[in-house]
């Protein structure tokens, strides 16, 4: 696939042809045209339960790997918790997850993460953009590319989620990464809910019939694409593509309602927001959402009274990284969805006077499972403290090879944009992670 070009923005190019192949082969189609592809139930559920997915579980504030894939026992950079076998043997994760280490032989860990920026916000924009800023052009996040390659035409369905508890908060409250979808457009810009896990203003109001709101759709729409057409506007083909997703978001806000799921899976993934919007995004993807994100506030931040806190936030995520993967095993989407747990960085191994770990990038962990992911590999060490990765280390742009090659997108395919330098999905080159590529 090197090298292959995409043209940005275009799109004729939202249906990967792979799928597009694969719906033919079904015998879904025999005569078809691009407005009404998906109009067809036996194609569009052929092309849905083969489109690939992923989740990023966004560990906000930087998960400490002491007490999470990486413990250090008996050394004064461990705290007060111990570690447990997993089912992989000679791999131990923290005793504060016992869930996660019996299916250790199913998931994947890196624990060799080395990268750069210290502080919440630069971090953040480097671990979602894969690369470091290059002014003035503004790199697109990981989802707005995902929700590009991976997305369905015509779907009302958001191709890219954020699920965030805090949706209008700072980065202390709520997730920031400002531009989104960057030269990509505000088409591949996410629908941000969180709170209580609906989508506000998307009913109709009482007072207009449905014939006269379709009718005023139809006007507005016919201006705007004229206007769009005729002085060939990228702001104007931004504002029709969100007009059209509100649209879309209409038909399908009944799927960002909690209260329609089983009362038993809900508590299965416990009472707290995290829980609840991660069950949230295992319906939205199994529904068709190519890409869904689940931010959880800043409670891995923790400058003060690290062990206090992580008692109760890593059991937590343990439980809920196990319903994830039994949910999505049991349904068999599990070779089609990548599900990515990870934060900006890592902690310290030591502790400040507040009984606390600070941000440290320079040695951390992450876990993957699913589509394209080595069952059972344990990637990368670190030396007996955690201070650094001894051998091969990895950063951010291995991290986003190695996820778009799971996903079976070309990590070095160019985004082809008129009138800039040429951008890759991955720069430098970079390659992914091997060891954890099935």
């Amino acid at each position: 696939m090197g090298g292959e070009q995409q043209d940005c923005g275009s799109p004729e190019h939202g249906l990967h042809r792979r799928r597009f192949l694969e719906g033919l082969t079904a015998g879904a189609i025999s005569t078809f045209s691009w407005s009404g592809l998906f109009s067809n139930p036996v194609f569009a559920e052929t092309a849905k339960k083969k489109q690939k997915r992923c989740i990023l579980l966004w560990l906000c504030g930087g998960p400490s790997q002491f007490e999470t894939w990486d413990p250090k026992p008996g050394t004064p950079t461990s705290g007060p918790f111990g570690s447990i076998p997993t089912s992989i043997p000679g791999v131990h994760f923290s005793e504060l997850m016992p869930k996660c280490a019996s299916i250790a032989h199913k998931t994947a860990v890196i624990r060799s993460m080395k990268t750069s920026a210290r502080e919440h916000s630069q971090a953040i924009n480097l671990l979602q953009r894969g690369h470091k800023p290059r002014p003035p052009f503004t790199r697109p996040t990981l989802g707005s590319v995902l929700s590009r390659q991976l997305g369905q035409l015509g779907s009302a369905l958001p191709n890219f989620i954020l699920l965030d508890p805090c949706p209008e908060g700072n980065e202390f409250k709520g997730f920031k990464a400002g531009n989104w979808a960057g030269w990509l457009g505000a088409e591949y810009a996410p629908v941000r809910t969180g709170g209580e896990f609906g989508i506000p203003h998307v009913n109709k109001l009482d007072s207009i019939t449905t014939g006269d709101h379709e009718a005023r759709e139809e006007l507005r729409s016919f201006f705007s694409k004229k206007f769009e057409n005729d002085t060939r506007s990228e702001a104007a083909s931004s504002h029709n593509a969100v007009y059209e997703r509100v649209k879309g978001l209409m038909s399908c806000a009944h799927l960002f309602d909690l209260e329609r799921l089983p009362r038993k899976d809900r508590e299965r993934y416990g009472p707290g927001t995290f829980g609840q919007h991660t069950l949230l995004a295992r319906t939205l993807v199994e529904e068709g959402a190519p890409f869904v994100m689940v931010a959880n506030g800043m409670p891995w931040d923790c400058h003060v009274f690290n062990h206090e806190i992580y008692q109760m936030v890593v059991p937590d995520l343990d439980n809920i990284l196990f319903q994830l993967h039994t949910d999505l095993e049991q349904r068999g989407m599990l070779e089609d969805t990548l599900v990515v747990a990870m934060g900006e960085f890592g902690r310290t191994p030591w502790l400040n006077a507040a009984r606390g770990r600070d941000h440290y990038p320079n040695a951390w962990s992450l876990s993957m499972f699913g589509s394209g992911i080595a069952q059972g590999a344990v990637v990368g060490t670190t030396d007996k403290l955690g201070i650094d990765v001894t051998g091969q280390a990895h950063n951010e742009q291995n991290l986003f090879a190695t996820i778009f090659s799971a996903l079976d997108i070309d990590p070095h395919g160019e985004f082809n944009i008129p009138a800039l330098p040429n951008f890759h999905h991955v720069e430098d080159h970079s390659e992914p992670i091997r060891e954890v590529l099935a």
